[in-house]
């Protein structure tokens, strides 16, 4: 059902995600070896405004549109947007923001 909308808002402090697949084929077609410590890197899509205290405060979300996120190898909530392949996941289930 989700897989025929093109955009999902996120509620709260959850977060939407793009995973980022390795390269495992060469243009040229040449098959790369996996390795055993591949990390699980996404871009955020989309964040929502954050999380209410219980004061009603809103605690804002710590990463924005754009960032490149580190994530646990399991978790998060896989959807489909527009026959693309997305994962929401909690704020506070992030690891860390990668920089270049």
């Amino acid at each position: 059902m989700a897989s025929q909308f093109k955009k999902l808002a996120p509620l709260l402090n959850r977060v939407l995600i793009q995973k980022h697949e390795p390269v495992t084929k060469t243009a040229s077609g040449i098959l790369l070896q996996s390795s055993e410590d591949k990390q699980a890197v996404g871009k955020v899509v989309e964040a929502g405004p954050g999380q209410i205290d219980s004061k009603g405060n809103v605690i804002p979300t710590l990463v924005k549109p754009g960032d490149v996120v580190l994530l646990p190898d399991y978790g998060g909530q896989k959807i489909k947007l527009a026959d693309q392949e997305f994962f929401i996941f909690r704020d506070s289930d992030i690891i860390g923001i990668l920089h270049q």
